[in-house]
């Protein structure tokens, strides 16, 4: 699948730190933001991640969910939630045809040389009707969560 704005996401299973299943389908009627980062605890992604939640209260009052996604195991999103105080809700998408398999997100990167999966840092705002709205590919991390909520509160 190639991301498109109007695209509907499949609905996969991704896994909440707590072990319980969460699917795209379980945000019906409601706007998402789902953020895909590559990895728990670096710089980047543990900026993110805080800036996010930093800033959940002011999500949920636009009546937008939010949902950070990695291939990370739910163990290793708990402990990151626990090391940095997050309250922005995470899932692993550590399965093999994973939704950002699916979604092209997880692709191969190359760094120094070395060849490797990875995924793309990329933030999808899904509006109540199921539809993507907005992509944001290769995301730069300083400045972004607070563009995304004003797209959401926009939406």
């Amino acid at each position: 699948m190639t991301l498109a704005l109007g695209e509907t996401l499949p609905d996969i299973a991704l896994t909440t730190p707590a072990g319980e299943p969460v699917r795209p389908s379980d945000f019906a009627g409601k706007k998402l933001v789902l953020f895909f980062y590559p990895k728990d605890d670096t710089p980047g992604c543990t900026t993110e991640n805080k800036d996010f939640s930093a800033l959940a209260d002011r999500f949920a009052k636009a009546g937008v969910a939010l949902l950070g996604v990695s291939k990370d195991t739910p163990q290793k999103h708990q402990r990151f939630i626990d090391k940095h105080g997050l309250n922005a809700p995470l899932a692993s998408d550590d399965e093999e045809a994973g939704l950002s398999d699916a979604l092209g997100i997880w692709t191969e990167k190359s760094m120094y040389g070395r060849t490797y999966m990875g995924m793309e840092r990329t933030t999808l705002l899904i509006g109540s009707d199921g539809r993507i709205a907005r992509i944001w590919n290769k995301v730069k991390v300083k400045g972004h969560a607070a563009e995304v909520l004003a797209a959401a509160e926009a939406l």
